[in-house]
């Protein structure tokens, strides 16, 4: 029950909604059995034999029970058709009665089903953006361990399920097992004959009903295409969490997520009437298909060859306990569903991410001096790592980070930003723990430029815009031409206005890589990483990307993770790093002069570029 009512608190303020549903609901139930109860005094008095011996020609006075309503009803047929009437008249007459009678009752339920839907709606709104919201405030550690898939699974099919336990469960659990009891009471009384064959017929005209409503019901293409977007945004977010976070953009990304998120939940809040006519609209036919059925049951009563009253009342009670049966019965497998994925997304909500501020964290103002590794310590899974680095990047620095692969080079530059913190040691920004910087001053004079370039499907221009929303055109446009990109681009068929595409892949590589430059350099940090940022290209877009990145090292304190020759030769000092450790350091010309480690990793490049030469 904890979990159920967790949910439900999510369709705060609850009167909102419960009050006008009361109301709602409150007529609808008066003119629900009142349609119900009027048949037998309605039968009694049009089966009466001589109307002049039943005839009332004043209102009679009110009371609780069956006379009263003959007797008012009575009065209402001399009043329309004087003392002597013709029965088929009435009979007509009465069955116009039930039909608007059940009209109001309908539309009433309409209205109420139309105020849970903007409850169950809004709520299911609330939950995603709270649950998203919470996902991408999670440390990047946390989805090296989680499937993106499931996460998504859970912020989008389990919390529509959850709806049964927000809306759903409420109707069911008071509404229909009344309905039920009293129908049963009542067909029982009418005829314990006829219940009995019913028992075994119900199942069958409830399977029947149950089919009919269904195919009342159309698709909600829009609805599926803003879900797709939806998906794709959290595909995304999720596959580029680390630039999100390193640009401080987690912010902009999840007001994206929110508008898009209530375009869907209105074209769903849309959809979702129009559903919910179905059922009013085929429990009204029912009723008016059996008050034309009367007038013929009413022909087959004066040929005496049926019981009237008895057969009218059961026919009009059975029609209706299908449809709370049908309910009540689906409701069971329903409700455990929709705990089971509430239990799951609650579980996404209560994830917390390890990567948090310190209470007295400090706003960090810039880089004056220097960044310290002091004896840095990381492992993934008990493994460690990285074992005891130590070194410093002065401010305007260029420090390249080289070494065999899976050495612990990209994990070093994880730390610096706080992707993951260290397991023993510590880096220092002006003799400054970084745990003692709040996340976004650390991360707000950052900037990453990656061996997987990460851009999301939206405008080149946007996409420029990640790291600073205010930028003027012109500032977008300058660090575009810094990056050697403002050519291609204002070749593209909208220029900067040109939507990338998924991942950027209308874009080729170098393409791709030189906007991911270009951010880096809009955003105008005073310190940058970049990760193997031109291993993945070919020579001529290399040298493209290349003379964009020594514009972009100018005057900034670096940390560069490379293996070419290109990016690391006019670097201020070269680490050599091997199984989480450095084994050398220097110059390009004294690691050279060293033939060691590093001299073995040129010689293995310049080996493998000449063999590519000749193939080429």
């Amino acid at each position: 029950m904890h979990t159920y009512w967790r949910l439900l608190s999510f369709a705060r303020p609850i009167r909102r909604y419960a009050i006008p549903y009361f109301f709602y609901t409150l007529f609808y139930t008066i003119f629900y059995t009142f349609t119900f109860t009027l048949i037998q005094p309605i039968l009694q008095t049009l089966f009466a034999g001589d109307s002049a011996s039943t005839l009332v020609t004043t209102f009679p006075k009110f009371a609780f029970n069956t006379d009263f309503l003959q007797g008012a009803i009575s009065f209402l047929i001399y009043k329309v058709f004087g003392a002597d009437y013709d029965t088929m008249d009435v009979l007509i007459f009465l069955s116009i009665f039930v039909i608007l009678t059940s009209l109001l009752s309908n539309l009433f339920r309409y209205l109420g089903q139309r105020t849970m839907e903007a409850m169950r709606v809004r709520a299911l709104q609330r939950l995603r953006n709270d649950v998203f919201t919470n996902v991408m405030s999670l440390h990047a550690g946390y989805f090296s361990n989680e499937r993106k898939g499931d996460i998504i699974s859970k912020i989008s099919s389990d919390v529509q399920v959850v709806q049964f336990c927000i809306t759903n469960t409420l109707l069911v659990a008071f509404r229909d097992p009344f309905q039920i009891i009293g129908f049963m009471i009542a067909l029982v009384v009418a005829s314990w004959q006829l219940t009995i064959f019913s028992i075994l017929f119900l199942p069958i005209v409830a399977l029947v009903i149950g089919s009919i409503v269904k195919r009342l019901r159309k698709s909600a293409t829009q609805v599926q295409e803003r879900f797709a977007d939806m998906v794709s945004l959290m595909d995304e977010s999720l596959s580029g969490i680390k630039i999100l976070k390193g640009y401080n953009a987690v912010d902009y990304t999840v007001g994206k997520f929110r508008k898009i998120n209530a375009l869907f939940s209105r074209i769903s809040l849309s959809m979702a009437w129009r559903q919910q006519l179905a059922s009013p609209v085929s429990e009204f036919l029912g009723i008016a298909a059996a008050a034309v059925l009367m007038v013929y049951g009413g022909s087959l009563v004066l040929s005496g060859d049926l019981q009237a009253s008895t057969f009218i009342m059961y026919l009009a009670i059975f029609t209706q306990i299908t449809r709370p049966l049908r309910s009540f019965t689906d409701a069971f497998a329903n409700i455990n569903q929709g705990i089971a994925a509430g239990e799951r997304v609650l579980a996404l909500l209560d994830e917390k991410s390890e990567i948090t501020d310190a209470p007295d964290a400090v706003e960090m103002t810039g880089l004056k001096h220097e960044i310290e590794f002091r004896d840095v310590r990381f492992s993934y899974d008990n493994k460690e790592v990285i074992r005891g680095v130590s070194f410093k990047i002065k401010k305007g620095e260029t420090v390249a980070l080289v070494g065999p692969s899976g050495g612990g080079k990209s994990t070093l530059s994880d730390l610096i930003p706080r992707f993951y913190d260290v397991q023993g040691g510590q880096i220092l920004i002006d003799g400054v723990d970084i745990r003692k910087y709040t996340l976004e001053s650390l991360r707000r004079y950052m900037g990453l430029v990656s061996q997987e370039t990460i851009l999301f499907n939206d405008t080149i221009e946007n996409n420029l815009r990640l790291g600073k929303q205010e930028a003027t055109e012109e500032e977008v446009r300058q660090a575009a031409i810094v990056a050697n990109a403002d050519g291609f681009i204002r070749e593209t068929e909208h220029g900067y206005q040109t939507n990338i595409g998924d991942r950027g892949m209308k874009l080729s590589g170098g393409q791709r890589q030189r906007l991911s430059i270009a951010r880096a350099v809009l955003k105008n940090p005073e310190i940058l990483i970049l990760d193997e940022a031109t291993s993945a290209l070919d020579t001529e877009s290399e040298k493209l990307v290349q003379n964009a990145l020594d514009a972009l090292l100018q005057g900034r304190t670096s940390l560069v993770i490379a293996h070419r020759l290109s990016t690391i030769y006019n670097a201020d000092r070269i680490i050599v790093i091997d199984h989480g450790q450095i084994v050398e350091q220097g110059t390009h010309h004294e690691l050279m002069a060293l033939h060691g480690v590093y001299a073995r990793l040129i010689e293995m490049q310049q080996s493998s570029d000449s063999n590519n030469d000749r193939m080429n």
